[in-house]
C-alpha cells in the first residue's frame, strides 16, 4: 500500500488517505451564502477520492470576508447552507473540513477577475478594513486599528462560527492565520506595530492566535487544523524560526496539524517559487512534534509518495491541481499501485 493512500488518524477522525484538498476562494457567494456552485466544487473533489475536503476561506463576520463575494458563517442561514454540502462530502468518503478566516488589511477587496483592483469602496458594496495597526497593504486602503474590544470581538466571532460549523456537521475546522490576513498580521512585526500586549514581543504577537485556539479547542472533539504562513519571505518579517517557535504552543493548546504555507503578508516578498518549494517548512515544523500537512506545486503522484516516505510531512494539500483535475486522488492511487475504492458509478472506467 502507498503511504499516501494509507489512512490517517487525527484525534478520534480517520481519513481514508492523505491527500486533502486546499481551500481555494470561489469568489462566488451572494451575502456569505454558499451556492450550487460551492456544492459542485467541493463535492467534485470529495467524487475524486480526496481524504480532506476544505472549504474555501470562510469568514467568521461580514467584514472578516475578502472580497463581497466571499462565503461566511457568520449566521444560522449560511450554517445551514454548509450543512447541505458538509452531507454530501462525507456521504462520497471524505471529510468534511471548514477554513475559518478573517482578512483584516485584506478584506473588502475586488475578486480576482472584476474590473476593478484593490480595495472596494463602499458605493460598491466595500467596507472600512481593520487590522493590528493603520498600515495599508500595499495600495490598498489604510485599515483601522482594532482596539481591545475590537481585538476581544475578533475572538468572539471565532467561537461562534466554530459552534455553527459544529451545528453543520463539519469533522474539521482549520484556523486561517496565513497569507497575510488578520491573524497572520497580529504575528508579523510588519504589520503589528503595537505596543499593548498584542505587539512586540514574540509573546504578545502569538497572544491574539493562541486566544482563538483555546476559545475553539473546547468546542468539538475533531481534529483542529491552523494554516500558517512559516516565513514572510522579506526582511524584517515573520520568520521560519518564529513558526517554529510557535509550533509546540500550538499542540501545548490542542491544535492537531499545522497546514504550512508561507509569504501573503506583504507585497515586497521575494519568494523562490519551484515544485514543492515549501515542503522544508513542514519538514521544520514536524521535527517539533507536531503533525504537518505540506502546500505548494505538489503535482505529480511519485513526488507526493516522497514527501510522506521521507517524513517531511504527514498529509499534501492540493489546490490548483485539483482543479485541473478534480479525480486526481484515483490516477494518483493508480500509479502507486494502490488498490482503492471507486464511486461505483464510475466503476466502469476503472482499468
Amino acid at each position: 500500500m502507498s503511504l499516501l493512500f494509507e489512512p490517517l488518524t487525527l484525534r478520534d477522525t480517520t481519513f481514508r488517505n492523505r491527500v486533502f484538498v486546499s481551500p481555494m476562494c470561489q469568489y462566488s457567494a451572494v451575502d456569505g451564502l454558499p451556492d450550487d456552485w460551492h456544492l459542485v466544487h467541493l463535492g467534485a473533489r470529495a467524487v475524486g477520492g480526496a481524504g480532506l475536503v476544505l472549504t474555501e476561506a470562510t469568514a467568521i463576520s461580514p467584514e472578516g470576508r475578502i472580497s463581497p463575494e466571499d462565503t461566511g458563517i457568520w449566521n444560522d442561514e449560511q450554517a445551514a447552507r454548509w450543512a447541505r454540502i458538509v452531507a454530501f462530502v462525507q456521504s462520497q468518503g471524505a471529510k468534511a473540513g471548514v477554513q475559518l478566516a478573517h482578512a483584516g488589511r485584506k478584506a473588502s477587496t475586488y475578486r480576482p477577475w472584476a474590473a476593478g483592483k484593490d480595495t472596494v469602496p463602499a458605493a460598491d458594496g466595500g467596507w472600512t478594513t481593520v487590522a493590528p495597526s493603520a498600515v495599508a497593504f500595499g495600495r490598498y486602503g489604510i485599515p483601522e486599528e482594532l482596539d481591545g474590544a475590537g481585538i476581544a470581538r475578533v475572538v468572539d466571532d471565532f467561537e461562534a462560527a466554530a459552534r455553527r460549523a459544529v451545528t453543520a456537521g463539519f469533522d474539521v475546522i482549520e484556523l486561517h492565520a496565513a497569507h497575510g490576513y488578520l491573524l497572520h498580521q497580529f504575528l508579523s512585526p510588519l504589520s503589528n506595530l503595537r505596543s499593548d500586549q498584542y505587539g512586540g514581543s514574540f509573546e504578545n504577537r502569538v497572544r491574539l492566535l493562541l486566544e482563538v485556539v483555546e476559545r475553539v479547542r473546547p468546542l468539538f472533539a475533531g481534529p483542529l487544523l491552523v494554516r500558517l504562513s512559516a516565513t514572510d519571505w522579506t526582511e524584517g518579517g515573520w520568520t521560519l524560526e518564529e513558526s517554529v517557535r510557535l509550533a509546540p504552543l500550538l499542540a501545548e493548546r490542542g491544535v492537531d496539524l499545522v497546514d504550512t504555507s508561507s509569504g501573503g503578508l506583504h507585497h515586497t516578498q521575494q519568494i523562490a517559487v519551484e515544485p514543492g518549494y515549501q515542503v522544508p517548512f513542514a519538514e521544520a515544523l514536524r521535527k517539533t512534534g507536531i503533525a504537518t500537512g505540506a502546500v505548494g506545486l505538489i503535482t505529480e503522484p511519485k513526488q507526493a509518495e516522497e514527501i510522506l516516505l521521507t517524513e517531511q510531512a504527514d498529509v499534501v494539500l492540493l489546490a490548483r491541481e485539483l482543479l485541473r483535475e478534480p479525480h486526481w486522488p484515483l490516477r494518483a492511487a493508480a500509479e502507486l499501485g494502490a488498490d482503492i475504492a471507486w464511486p461505483p458509478q464510475y466503476d466502469r472506467a476503472r482499468l
